[in-house]
Formats: C-alpha cells, structure tokens, sequence
C-alpha cells in the first residue's frame, strides 16, 4: 500500500494507475494532483442521457458537465490520457431503482452493460482546493485529513423530465478576515462550482447539524471560522436516486476522477466579487460584484445632500443604502409603512414626502417577484387606498398592493401581525421599510420637526420594528431626512446633538439599516436603483439562485420599466395634490414637496439616479 505522503505532487496519469491497481490506503481524493481538475462521475443508460444533460446544464452550478461520453466508452480523450473509468476512481457505487446497493472498488464485472451506458464527467470542488490554499486560506478538511462535508438541502434545482432533486453543497470552514478571498479564489473557475451558493447559518439552506453531514466527515470549526458553502456535484448522485433507474453508478462521494487538465483556464463572472453581512441573527452574508457595489455608493452620496440645511450629513452611515438593499434582495416578501401627519390642523394630515418613495420601492419589488403589502394608519386607509389605486392607473405599479393597518390589541399583537400564529419561526415578511414613518421618541410621543406632538394621529406600528428585531431572519430597514422618522433610532445620539430640537423629535426605535436622504422620497427612488443594479449584477444574480436554473436576467426589461422615471413621479405627485396632501415644510397644495419645486429638484435628482 502506499501511503498519503507525496501523493498532492504525483501527476494525474500515475496517481490514475496507482489506483487502478488499488494500492492506495485513502478514503478521499481531497489534496491529490493539486491544481488538476477532478470530476464526479455519474454513470447510467444511454436512453436517458440526453435528458440528464440537459439537467446538468440546467443547474452548471452543482453540475458542471466537463465531458459526456459515447455509450460504451470506457475512455475521456479531452480530460485524460490512458484512462479507464471502470478502475480509475477509488470507490464507486451501484444503484438499482434508486436504491444504493452496493459500493464497489471497480467497475470491470459490469463491462457489459457499459456498453449501453453513458458517462458523465462533472466538474468538483477538491479542483479548486488549491487555488483557495495559494491565497493565503486553509482548507480545514485537508489540514485534518478528512474527507469534505457534504449535506442535503432543501433548495430544489431546476427539474428536468425524470430528473429532479434538492441540491448537495460542500461545506468548508473559513476565517471570516478570508471570506472574500475565498470567494475571489473560486469565482472564476466555474468547472469547479465557481463561487459559494451561500455564506452562514447552515438553517438558511435547510441544513440542521453540521456536525452530521450526509456525506463525507464533520470538519471541526476553528475560532472565528464561518461555514461557507459550495454547490457539490454530489447532486448528481440525488438526482440518480430519485429518477430510479434500474441500474446506474456513481463515484462514492470524495472518491473523484483525476483528469489531466490543469485548473488555469478562469472565466470572468462579470467582475470582482465583495462579500458583505447583511444579518447577525441568522448570520448570512451576500456576494455583489465590486462594480454593482460603487453603483450604489454613488446612488447613496447622490440622495445624501441636505438641501434643507437640517444637519443630515452628521446623520449618514456609508454603506447603508449597499446593506439595505442586500439584505432586501433576499427577502421573498417585504413589508413598507409610510405616512407623517405633520399637518395636524389640516385634513388629511399627511405630506406628500413618503408615499411615492415608498410607492417606487413597492413597483421594484414587484417587479422582481417578491410579496409585498402596506401597514398605515387605520384613519389613513382609505387616503392610501385612493393612492396605490391611481398608482396602478398611471403604471407605477402592475397591480394593487394589500394594504393592512395595525393597532395593538395585547402585548403580541406584534407578533401576531408579523408571524402566522405568532410562531418566530413563521414570519410572513422577512424586512420591513418604515419610508418617512413617524418615529416614537424616548418618551413614547410622536413630534413632528417644529416639537409639535402628534401622537393622537399616529397608530403604534413601531412595534413590528421592536417585534423584527426578537425574529430571527427578519431586517428592517428606516429611511428619513430629519431624524424623527421610524428606524433613525439608529443614529439617535448624532440627530440629538446636530439636528434642530433633536432633543425631543428623535426617534428611539432603531432599524438595522438607516438611510438617510435630503428628502425621504430620494431615498426611496434611490432603494429601488439599487435594488435593480443587485438583479442585474451577475455575481449577485447567481448567488440569489444558488447557481440553480438559468440566468433571469431575461427579466430586465420589467425591472427597468419599474424604476422611477420624472413622468410618473410628477403625475403621482399631481395625484396627491388632487387628494389635498401637502408639502411637509410649508403644508401648501403645490408641485413640490418638503418646500422644494418638483421641476428642477425632484426632477433633477430622478434623472440623476437613473
């Protein structure tokens, strides 16, 4: 038997007839031939080939085809010389009507029916073992000669004809300092899975223990290591099971194909790729190219001007807007409330900043699929009602949107409007955006800017942001332009300090993300650029997938139809003048809103974005 030792610098062709002649005292191929690509093999009928190529293509994530063989094929002449596949992987297993019923060290007794089958090379991340090593990253499952982790999820792929499975990732621990770089190191070898399907909390992918993977060894975590996950050609295996053939084979799971190409032809993913967090409790973290990021940043600094001259710029956090977005990018259903009735002596009270900021991130998100409803007042229903219905006669919006109102009714009333059965694990909405919301301050009133309480008009739904923050996996999001709006509680302490009566207005109820805007509805204009800058990054698209089915950016011609745009913003504002809503600083019935024109500032500031 030979021993482990040199067998990372040995060339493919000799580890491949070393174990062909079965001398070799390994579980795994994890380390071998480093920077040489390895495959998965999965082996079945000829009938159904066609079919399980195009389901290979239809998930390259989990299973990139590197080669298909002719039916009887014992060879591969673009990945290998003087290769065999009935010895040349350290371990196989036999399949029967998707039952594994056996693990075998050769393939040869089978010969005969091999020449009615077909087989299937597809690409492994043991490939890019090496390329994450050189950048500085260990690779925990090597360092303690193990084989990788491998777990089921609950995250379908996309089926094809008998073909249909959940995905197989790989899991490999990470010091957080190295995320990034791990991810750089693996997102242009796309033959080799690319980059991660997901960063964190191992429930987000349905997995419950790490410490009991479905296949392969637990791999023990160092201090300050984060689980990162790889889509794993192992899917192939599932997807055997479960199209039940009466005969197929496999590689068993570690036990890959060698091949002789080096890993040195990269493929772009559409640029360089930035890691960032976008949720403690469940920690997850997003991937967004370096460009779409920049994108953002410059949408963020656009809105943050204060022409009010209210001190906003003590108020701003860089990056707000980046996280927000991330974060709101992953939601499947979002939550906005909106509505500051300033205007106490008049009716209705509310002002015209708010409604169509929040109306432009609401049209975005529908755009993109996602379920997506407005909390208000109970008084206001029938004024947002008027709204999100002429919102939908002017083509902001494709459909009306639920509009709900809350009061609280007993100490869960919170939890009962959030989650179904006020279960945490159930949460109907995964964010929530308060957009010019009315904020609580410490001493539980409502102020608007001039210290004027209005509380007596104001319905407590402040408490589904103090309720968010007691669920796990639901963010939320506040966005304003004073300090006294739902969410600034996040900057309490600089809007007390610089922003005018900042000692009374200031909203105590904190959001995980704050955006601050000169005016609030540049805010929102600014959320829903952003969030279709995420969609159509491909880094950022790939990983919402899990690298599952094809690309969806055949969308963006919907999405960009429901951005802003100068034409439906100003007749949406001609709207809420028709509904007697008014400019929050000067509470007059014109086109302009929190006392700047609509022509040459809101305009100006819509073009910009755009």
């Amino acid at each position: 038997m030979l021993l482990t030792g040199g067998l990372k610098s040995l060339l493919p062709h000799v580890l491949r007839r070393i174990i062909r002649c079965n001398r070799l005292s390994i579980s795994n191929t994890s380390g071998m031939a480093e920077g040489y690509k390895q495959a998965n093999v999965v082996i079945l009928h000829k009938s159904l080939a066609d079919d399980f190529e195009k389901f290979c293509h239809a998930n390259d994530g989990p299973l990139p085809l590197l080669y298909r063989s002719q039916p009887g094929d014992r060879k591969c002449p673009s990945l290998s010389t003087d290769s065999d596949i009935r010895t040349d992987c350290l371990q196989y297993r036999r399949y029967e009507h998707g039952a594994c019923t056996g693990s075998l060290k050769s393939l040869k007794e089978y010969s005969e029916q091999l020449k009615d089958m077909v087989t299937f090379y597809l690409g492994c991340s043991f490939s890019f073992e090496k390329a994450v090593q050189k950048a500085g990253i260990p690779i925990r499952n090597v360092e303690q000669k193990c084989n990788v982790s491998m777990y089921k999820t609950s995250v379908p792929c996309y089926s094809i004809s008998m073909f249909h499975c959940n995905l197989v990732v790989t899991m490999r621990p990470i010091p957080e300092s190295k995320l990034e770089a791990a991810v750089l190191a693996t997102s242009e070898l796309k033959e080799a899975h690319g980059a991660p399907i997901h960063i964190g909390d191992p429930g987000l992918l349905g997995i419950q223990d790490l410490s009991k993977p479905d296949y392969g060894n637990p791999v023990h975590f160092h201090p300050g290591d984060i689980p990162v996950f790889w889509a794993c050609g192992v899917t192939g295996v599932e997807a055997i099971i479960n199209c039940r053939a009466p005969l197929a084979f496999t590689h068993s799971p570690g036990c890959m194909f060698i091949t002789d190409l080096k890993n040195d032809n990269v493929r772009s993913l559409g640029g360089v790729p930035q890691v960032h967090c976008i949720s403690q409790d469940p920690l997850h973290f997003s991937i967004v190219s370096a460009e779409a990021a920049q994108k953002i940043r410059t949408l963020e600094t656009l809105i943050g001007i204060d022409p009010g001259e209210r001190g906003i710029l003590h108020l701003q956090r860089q990056g707000e807007l980046l996280r927000a977005c991330l974060a709101m990018s992953h939601a499947g259903s979002v939550l906005i409330t909106t509505g500051f009735p300033t205007h106490f002596s008049h009716q209705p009270p509310e002002e015209n900043d708010g409604p169509p900021g929040a109306l432009a991130i609401a049209a975005m998100l529908q755009a993109l699929e996602k379920q997506v409803a407005i909390v208000t007042d109970q008084r206001a229903m029938d004024l947002n009602k008027k709204i999100i219905e002429e919102a939908v006669q002017l083509g902001i919006l494709k459909k009306p949107i639920p509009l709900l109102s809350y009061q609280r009714e007993s100490a869960d009333s919170a939890l009962m409007f959030l989650c179904e059965n006020g279960d945490p694990g159930r949460p109907r909405f995964d964010h929530l955006v308060a957009i010019e919301r009315a904020g609580m301050a410490a001493d539980g009133n409502y102020y608007n800017a001039r210290k004027v309480n209005i509380k007596h008009l104001v319905d407590p739904i402040d408490e589904l942001f103090l309720a968010a923050q007691t669920i796990p996996g639901v963010t939320t999001t506040g966005v304003g332009d004073g300090g006294n709006e739902l969410g600034m509680g996040k900057v309490k302490d600089a809007v007390k300090k610089h922003i005018k009566n900042g000692d009374v207005i200031a909203c105590d109820v904190e959001a995980d993300f704050t955006v601050v805007a000169g005016v609030s509805n540049w805010g929102g204009y600014a959320m829903a650029c952003a969030l279709y800058v995420l969609r159509c990054c491909e880094i950022h698209e790939r990983y919402l997938r899990r690298a599952l089915g094809p690309p969806r950016t055949q969308n963006r011609r919907l999405w960009l139809s429901a951005l802003p745009s100068i034409t439906k913003e100003e007749q949406l504002l001609k709207t809420l003048v028709q509904l007697g809503v008014r400019s929050g600083k000067t509470a007059s019935l014109e086109m302009e809103v929190d006392g700047l024109p609509f022509y040459n500032t809101h305009s100006l500031m819509i073009e910009k974005l755009l």
